[in-house]
């Protein structure tokens, strides 16, 4: 028996997010043992060869027998599948945590599957992330300085926090905690809207009819805006219809302001333009270093 934090790590979606966090607490000694589960054995038998978990298992209830912690990394359409269906394998004292990008949606899925929230339930949200996915995406240092948002509810007991709380530092991320509906308020304003701008502007040029041309001349400036397009769209058609009503909240907000900036365009309007401009710049340096 492994004296590890964890003994044994059950993951569900062994792609970058539950693949990269296999890594990072494989090499912070944190962990025992790591079972995969997903639908596709090939998808599993090539998580075992790049050392990502230790064995896999196609039964929800067999992958999470015998361990203290459950990670749930699927698209959110999938979660109450996934967690009615370990239910009969899990040990009573397990913890369960999460890294889908909504929460009130998790948390209604869990309650509906278990019944009630178990104790152990902590659901949680790594802000972390590359346009690239599967497991073969997967990095040990994906975490490293980067947030991890808990939303623990009021069954949550603080002792599972803890614990989760301690999993996430071990990979390196810097862990916080936030009431579940401010977190999907806050996260439509900064992860979700910019994804939909970034996949509507993208399809939006591909509809046009000289589409080769503009994508050949493309800048920088593009690509960088971009990068996000090139995200799972299964997982974000998921996250906009599991947390729609923040996320058409920030659209309308948008939508108005960038009416307000098409009309000082429509009508020669530098100064509103120049101060529109500036604000977003002054913004843009004092939160972002990079």
């Amino acid at each position: 028996m492994s004296d590890a934090p964890i003994r044994r790590l059950a993951i569900f979606g062994v792609g970058l997010i539950g693949g990269s966090l296999a890594l990072a607490l494989r090499k912070a000694g944190f962990v025992g043992e790591i079972v995969g589960c997903s639908r596709r054995a090939s998808h599993l038998r090539e998580a075992v060869e790049l050392g990502v978990i230790d064995r896999y298992s196609l039964d929800a209830a067999e992958a999470v027998s015998g361990a203290d912690v459950v990670f749930v990394a699927v698209p959110l359409g999938a979660m109450r599948q996934v967690f009615e269906a370990m239910r009969p394998g899990l040990d009573p004292d397990a913890i369960i945590t999460d890294g889908g990008s909504a929460k009130q949606c998790v948390v209604d899925d869990a309650r509906a599957a278990f019944g009630r929230i178990p104790p152990g339930f902590v659901p949680g949200h790594p802000i972390a992330g590359t346009e690239k996915s599967g497991v073969a995406a997967a990095f040990p240092e994906l975490y490293a300085n980067r947030r991890v948002i808990l939303t623990p509810v009021e069954e949550t007991a603080p002792e599972a926090v803890a614990r989760v709380r301690a999993m996430w530092q071990a990979a390196g991320a810097e862990v916080e905690e936030m009431e579940v509906h401010h977190h999907d308020e806050v996260l439509a304003a900064t992860s979700h809207l910019p994804h939909m701008l970034a996949f509507g502007l993208v399809d939006s040029l591909a509809r046009l009819r000289d589409n080769d041309e503009i994508f050949r001349y493309a800048a920088g400036g593009f690509r960088d805006f971009t990068r996000i397009a090139s995200s799972d769209p299964v997982m974000w058609r998921d996250i906009c219809i599991h947390n729609r009503d923040a996320i058409l909240e920030m659209t309308a907000r948008y939508q108005a302001d960038l009416n307000e900036m098409m009309q000082a365009i429509e009508q020669g309007d530098g100064e509103t333009l120049l101060e529109i401009f500036s604000r977003a710049k002054a913004a843009r340096d004092r939160f972002c270093n990079d």
